[in-house]
């Protein structure tokens, strides 16, 4: 990383940066160094492992890929790292065949995001079928995480496999226990567009996401503002904003002021 970006460039993923230097709301930035979110790390080389480990002192990673997933996948080469402990917490619930248990049932005319339609109700469908899901079906494992990425000994990067949908949404929350501005987490979610083709050309290499990337136009993953501004809008209407709804879960003053210490000075 250098003084002009927050990306981190790497061997073997594509979507890396840093979560610092983001705008706050009381005019100052989230700090650098200490969390990073990712697309898979099944490819890391060497290289890549010396720099994380050695140079960004990472510690922990937080995996929010499902056991399907893993199982396919495998747990990547960080494993073996005695330094970092690895933290998996899916936002599925689980018991599907490969990344979603709905997806051989799932009726998607109804919620999936890439059906033809007007641009105002792809966000709402996104958060309905998907966002706001990992909410209401694993809120133990995006506590969980929360609290794996505040911990204190070392930079943890959190990550699933495109680094767009489950991070970018537990990064949002992450962020907004921060204090960062809703502009800047918006910014954040959106520049995983900047990396997108490398990202789908990885999974494509996968046969465990061939299938359902090659059925849509690449376009149709790019990570549109309304998406994530929607899945905001869904917890301040329905919970007062993201905070109470991490407080209705189990969430307390405690864990925000570990994760705020992780990101702020």
């Amino acid at each position: 990383m250098n003084d002009f970006t927050r990306w981190i460039d790497l061997e073997g993923a594509v979507n890396v940066r840093d979560l610092g230097g983001l705008a706050t709301v009381d005019g100052g930035t989230t700090r650098p160094g200490r969390l990073y979110r990712s697309d898979n790390l099944q490819g890391l080389t060497e290289h890549d492992i010396e720099l994380l480990v050695g140079e960004l002192k990472l510690r922990h990673v937080v995996d929010l890929r499902s056991g399907a997933e893993v199982s396919l996948e495998g747990p990547g080469p960080l494993m073996a790292v005695p330094e970092v402990s690895i933290h998996h917490h899916t936002l599925f619930a689980e018991g599907g065949r490969h990344t979603d248990v709905e997806a051989d049932t799932i009726d998607a005319d109804k919620v999936l995001p890439w059906q033809e339609r007007v641009e105002e109700d792809l966000a709402e469908l996104r958060v309905t079928g998907f966002y706001y899901a990992y909410l209401r079906d694993r809120p133990d494992s995006v506590l969980a995480a929360l609290r794996a990425m505040a911990r204190d000994d070392g930079a943890a990067v959190v990550h699933c496999a495109a680094g767009k949908d489950r991070t970018g949404v537990v990064c949002a929350l992450a962020l907004e226990v921060a204090g960062a501005t809703r502009e800047a987490i918006v910014a954040d979610y959106t520049a995983t567009g900047e990396r997108l083709e490398g990202i789908l050309a990885r999974l494509r290499s996968s046969a465990t996401y061939r299938d359902d990337l090659d059925s849509r136009p690449a376009d149709d993953h790019r990570p549109r503002p309304e998406y994530i501004e929607q899945f905001l809008r869904v917890l301040d209407d329905r919970f007062g904003g993201p905070l109470p709804w991490l407080a209705s879960q189990g969430w307390t003053e405690a864990d925000s002021r570990s994760l705020r210490s992780r990101l702020r000075d």
